[in-house]
């Protein structure tokens, strides 16, 4: 009879309820439990169960560039990292106001490797987030420009609650670049949060973008009033090699 009722389960899909009443019969748990004690213990594993895996498919879906936690950020006194704001940003109060975070330094100092934490860190507790390199990001939207797709890629880059724009400024912008930037822009201004890391120092992004009416208006809605880290020492690539490397950030 207990096999049936793990059967049912899982075609019900009721995945984390059918684990833990599979292991409590193993482990003769359930003989111990009254009938309160029983069905709590099964709904809170379905609970627990099922928001992991919502987690795993935002972490997923966001492509990250890379497995990034908060735990394993660096905080020496070379990277001029203020650990209270950052320990106040992860707690993602950020994204519920809107608001936008730049992180500017030389290759190598963790940008993007703290970006991604934050990323990683907002999926967790429940925010949309996604993850993509400006320069693909834009040569991604002058294909969908070109098969009509554009509208579609715009709409999903909208819904979610969290943009992180990687590696801003490496390459430069061209009209429509300028445009789909703008649109994209335009479209969190004061409802969703962007992270946007980059090489290049906040006062030269006027002329990266180009193009003095559009740079202002997207200036002025991405950079008044956000959260900003401005990372300094060496790379930590050239510190870093072999095993190293997969236990500290990087980027």
């Amino acid at each position: 009879m207990n096999e049936e009722t793990v059967h049912r389960m899982k075609q019900m899909k009721l995945l984390g309820m059918a684990a833990a009443f599979r292991a409590g019969m193993e482990q003769d748990q359930l003989v111990n439990l009254t009938n309160d004690q029983m069905v709590s213990m099964l709904i809170e594993a379905e609970w627990d169960d099922r928001n992991n895996r919502r987690i795993e498919r935002r972490l997923r879906q966001a492509k990250f560039r890379y497995s990034a936690n908060m735990e394993q950020i660096l905080f020496n006194q070379d990277r001029n990292l203020d650990k209270n704001q950052l320990m106040r940003l992860a707690e993602c109060g950020f994204i519920d106001k809107a608001e936008n975070i730049m992180i500017t330094g030389k290759t190598g100092v963790g940008k993007s490797y703290i970006a991604s934490a934050l990323g990683n860190q907002a999926c967790t507790l429940g925010y949309k987030a996604i993850y993509a390199n400006t320069g693909k990001l834009m040569s991604r939207l002058k294909m969908a420009k070109a098969d009509g797709s554009y509208l579609k890629e715009i709409a999903r880059i909208e819904k979610h609650d969290l943009l992180i724009l990687d590696d801003f400024g490496l390459q430069p912008f061209d009209n429509q670049n300028r445009s789909a930037l703008m649109e994209i822009v335009e479209d969190r201004h004061s409802k969703r949060s962007t992270i946007i890391t980059s090489q290049w120092p906040i006062s030269d992004w006027h002329e990266i973008i180009g193009e003095q009416t559009v740079a202002d208006a997207i200036l002025d809605r991405i950079v008044h009033s956000a959260h900003r880290m401005e990372l300094e020492g060496p790379s930590l690539r050239e510190k870093l090699s072999g095993k190293q490397t997969h236990l500290i950030e990087l980027h």
